[in-house]
C-alpha cells in the first residue's frame, strides 16, 4: 500500500475560481506541497491560505530564478524524493498548482518522477488562458478556427511565423518579452485586434489594448490576438 498523490490546480489567483473538488481535497488533506520562487512567497499557498487552518504538514518546493534547466530539474528531483518519503508511509499528498496542473504548470515535473510508481490523480484548475479571454471579453475560437499558444521567449521570427498561420493566438510569458511580441504584432498588421491582460482575477487586474499596454509586464501576463475572421454569429 502507499499513499495517493494529488496535482491540485487552484485556478489564476481569485480564491472564488478553485473548484469545489479541489477544495475538498485540499481541506482534507494532511500533507500539501507547493512551489515556490526563490525569494518570495508561493502564489499556489496564498490561493487556498483563507480555506484551511494551518498547521498542515507542508513542503516547500524551492525552484531557482534561473533560465538554466537543469537548477529547477534538481529542485523537483529533491520534491520527489520528499514527497515519496509520506507516500511510501501510506500518506496521501496534495500538490498546488495556480492555474491548471498540466497547462505549463509545475505539477508535471513531479508527476514525470512519481506517477509511474505511486497511484495519482490530477484535479483540472481554471486556466490562465480562459480566464484572460472572460475578463477581456474577447472568444478565442469559433467553428473551425485554429489557436494558438505561444511561450513569449520564442523568437522574433517564429513569434512572426505562427502568428501568421493562426486564426487567433495567447502569447503567454510576456514578461521581459513585451518589446519583442508588441513589435512583430505590430509588423503583421495586428496590433487592433490585441489585448493585454496583467494578473487576470486579482485586485491589481489590468485589461488593456495592446496599444495600451506598458513598456514594463509582469510575468502574470498574457496577450490575446484574436483577428476575429468569424464574427461569432
Amino acid at each position: 500500500m502507499s499513499g495517493i498523490l494529488y496535482g491540485v490546480g487552484v485556478g489564476p489567483g481569485d480564491s472564488e475560481l478553485i473548484t469545489l473538488k479541489a477544495l475538498k481535497l485540499i481541506k482534507s488533506a494532511e500533507i500539501i506541497a507547493y512551489p515556490k520562487l526563490e525569494g518570495s512567497e508561493s502564489f499556489a499557498r496564498t490561493i487556498i491560505a483563507g480555506f484551511i487552518e494551518f498547521p498542515k504538514k507542508e513542503i516547500v518546493i524551492d525552484i531557482p530564478m534561473s533560465e538554466q534547466r537543469l537548477p529547477a530539474q534538481k529542485a523537483y528531483d529533491i520534491a520527489a524524493e520528499r514527497i515519496s518519503t509520506y507516500l511510501e508511509a501510506d500518506k496521501n499528498v496534495v500538490v498546488l498548482c495556480e492555474g491548471d496542473p498540466f497547462f505549463y504548470g509545475s505539477f508535471m515535473y513531479l508527476h514525470s518522477r512519481l506517477s509511474g510508481k505511486y497511484e495519482t490523480e490530477v484535479i483540472p484548475g481554471v486556466s490562465s488562458l480562459t480566464t484572460c479571454a472572460a475578463v477581456a471579453n474577447r472568444p478565442l475560437a469559433a467553428r473551425n478556427e485554429v489557436l494558438a499558444i505561444l511561450p513569449g521567449p520564442l523568437s522574433e521570427e517564429e513569434l512572426t511565423r505562427r502568428l501568421s498561420d493562426t486564426n487567433s493566438a495567447a502569447i503567454m510569458k510576456v514578461g521581459r518579452h513585451l518589446k519583442k511580441i508588441k513589435r512583430v504584432i505590430n509588423d503583421l498588421g495586428l496590433t487592433r485586434f490585441s489585448y493585454y491582460v496583467e494578473r487576470a482575477s486579482l485586485k491589481e487586474q489590468k485589461v488593456l489594448t495592446l496599444a495600451e499596454a506598458p513598456e514594463i509586464a509582469p510575468y502574470f501576463s498574457m496577450i490575446l490576438v484574436t483577428k476575429g475572421e468569424d464574427p461569432w454569429l
